[in-house]
């Protein structure tokens, strides 16, 4: 079984605003940055409930993290399972950010 992973507009924003920043500095870590965070990504097609647990006052076990890790450092995506068929990713930031933007 497969999961069609889909981005909320907040998610694909947040990969802009880190893309974004990596231009400004480097395109060839730019690229490597995406070509990482793409690949992690993946992952979730097929083992979404492999990732750790959000923390979330609700308490749903459905809302999770992946941690992708790039450089010294790296990313985390927030995302949640939505059904047997789709996950959806909620939210990309950098892992030395407070919180999700």
């Amino acid at each position: 079984m497969s999961y069609r992973i889909r981005f909320t507009h907040e998610a694909e924003d947040g990969l802009m605003r880190l893309f974004d920043f990596l231009l400004a500095q480097d395109i060839r870590t730019a690229e490597q940055a995406e070509t990482a965070i793409y690949k992690a990504i993946e992952l979730l097609e097929f083992f979404p409930f492999s990732c750790r647990k959000a923390d979330d006052e609700a308490g749903h076990s459905l809302l999770r993290e992946l941690l992708i890790p790039f450089g010294g450092a790296g990313y985390v995506a927030l995302f949640k399972i939505e059904s047997n068929e789709t996950v959806t990713i909620i939210a990309i930031r950098h892992q030395r950010e407070e919180d999700y933007h």
